[in-house]
């Protein structure tokens, strides 16, 4: 008798089994974080009972490992410990964001305008018009799967398309683009606040802000882009044509109505609430003595409160033109709908709040045990023996990422793990911590299409058997192996070339980090 899964479905085999299964015999998140973190208290004992130390090359203090079983250490583990998640720059910036988004989202602003994109779009361009709204909807967190990826499909069955070719485009945008967009938002927020407490370990004064990846978001949109396009309309929709017969009235073909009055009206509220506040920002910043410039920092600096007002001010437009658009569409009646709103949007955060409790405590504990310095230099001088050059440093820094992408589906929970080696390695080696988080988003991204194990596989092929009900999880791997593929060999390229023409990542951030202050020779003892 063959075994089968829990629904019904033969076990995957080859490869990909041994994927799913290796994945699924991970505990949570949570839990890995635990493990991570008693592996680490085992590791400053051994390195402070060798006598592991190094100097920090941009301050020049002597480092020594500690163990984090010391008097001090237990006393800043147990009676800091509010303040140590408290003090995790990821958690204010997300939950400050997401006070707004979560108006913007239940207020139906996002679903509305995604709808009104996709809806409007010439037949010709139909699928660009798919894959740049696919990627600009992750600002609409989980909806962006639950609204774009099957709408996208019944907008193509719409056009006298394949809807499984609609389904396919939808999902490599909405998930093998997910860090590429065209504004910075509440995911950007998370990944570059972890990345900024990584770069304080090297570097105690150094800051990153929500618009450190801007630039290279946008640049992905516009590789990915035409990617999307090619292999939907030469590559899968021939294909699927051929081998997969569409059985109609398997979907809902309501989702494909007209926008009505009343969402137009909100739309148009929400559009004059931003060009309020986009004037509103604009205005503060031009403003004589405006808080917003620096007039006595460095001429590539002068900006940086700017950029790093971006989250408050993402926060307050989300709001504004949530709230707008749900008064002009009936969905907001008065002040406690808004209310309601933000409390459910922070409700919705439970999981990641307490994620961010067990991975503040570990980045927290890196930073005490002194061992991220001591690591970062030793492979920084290791690297440097190598003589690798930069772009091939980021590409291993991307199929890194690629490879736990396939296990692990949480993006901040391996960016909380990674980061605190990673990017103050990099940062010794004269690389951004903006450049080794794009490079890492990149290849976060790229594979998300490619593994059963990410948490909305399930979705996507229920979405798929709407319209042909022998539409199984081999056929979706089939149909998005090429995206993945053809994003991974992008990404490498872009990442590689992003490097060698030193373009910038975001307003007034860079490829490359110059230290302050002299780099000191390192001494690791043993």
């Amino acid at each position: 008798m063959t075994d089968v899964t829990p629904d019904g479905m033969p076990p995957a085999k080859g490869f990909l089994g041994l994927v799913e299964r290796t994945g699924n015999s991970l505990p949570d998140p949570v839990f890995l974080f635990l493990w991570f973190i008693l592996a680490l208290i085992v590791l400053s004992m051994v390195g402070a009972g060798l006598g592991w130390a190094t100097v920090n090359p941009v301050t020049g203090d002597a480092l020594q490992a500690q163990s984090l079983l010391s008097t001090d250490n237990l006393s800043k583990l147990f009676i800091d410990m509010p303040k140590t998640l408290a003090a995790f720059p990821p958690l204010g910036i997300v939950l400050t964001v997401v006070y707004g988004a979560a108006v913007a989202e239940r207020a139906g602003l996002f679903t509305t305008a995604f709808r009104g994109m996709l809806l409007n779009a010439p037949r010709f361009i139909l699928t660009p018009a798919v894959a740049v709204t696919g990627m600009v909807s992750h600002h609409a967190s989980d909806a962006a799967y639950v609204v774009v990826i099957p709408l996208a499909a019944v907008i193509f069955s719409a056009a006298g398309r394949h809807p499984l070719a609609g389904l396919a485009a939808g999902f490599a945008a909405v998930s093998g683009g997910f860090a590429g967009n065209l504004f910075p938002g509440a995911s950007d927020a998370l990944i570059l606040g972890i990345t900024e407490s990584a770069a304080r370990l090297i570097d105690p004064a150094y800051s990153v802000t929500i618009a450190g990846n801007w630039f290279f978001s946008i640049g992905m949109v516009i590789v990915f882009t035409p990617i999307i396009w090619f292999l939907t309309d030469v590559v899968i929709e021939p294909r699927l044509k051929g081998r997969s017969p569409i059985l109609p009235g398997r979907a809902n073909l309501d989702d494909k109505v007209p926008l009505t009055a009343a969402e137009k009206r909100g739309l148009a509220f929400a559009g004059l609430a931003l060009l309020a506040m986009a004037t509103l920002w604009a205005a503060i910043t031009v403003l004589p003595g405006s808080p917003f410039v620096d007039a006595e920092a460095e001429p590539n600096q002068r900006f940086n409160p700017l950029y790093q007002s971006l989250v408050a001010f993402f926060a307050i437009l989300f709001f504004l033109a949530g709230g707008a658009y749900g008064v002009g569409a009936g969905t907001v009646r008065s002040h406690r709908d808004l209310v309601v709103m933000m409390r459910d949007g922070i409700a919705q955060m439970a999981p990641y709040i307490v994620l961010a409790f067990f991975a503040a405590h570990f980045v927290a504990m890196f930073n005490w045990s002194g061992l991220g310095p001591i690591l970062a230099v030793g492979g920084a001088e290791y690297l440097k023996s190598v003589a690798l050059p930069t772009p091939l440093l980021l590409i291993a820094v991307v199929l890194v990422s690629c490879f736990f992408d396939l296990f692990i589906g949480s993006a901040s929970a391996k960016w909380s793990a990674l980061a605190p080696i990673v990017v103050p390695m990099f940062m010794l080696l004269g690389i951004s911590p903006e450049m080794t988080t794009a490079a890492y988003r990149m290849g976060d991204s790229v594979t998300n299409i490619a593994t059963p194990l990410m948490s909305y596989f399930p979705l996507i092929l229920t979405f798929a058997q709407r319209w042909d009900p022998r539409f199984g999880l081999g056929s979706l791997l089939a149909s998005m192996l090429p995206y993945a593929g053809s994003f991974l060999v992008a990404g490498l390229i872009m990442v590689a070339a992003w490097v060698a023409l030193d373009l910038p990542l975001g307003p007034g951030v860079g490829v490359h980090y110059q230290t302050p202050l002299p780099v000191a020779g390192p001494v690791i003892a043993g």
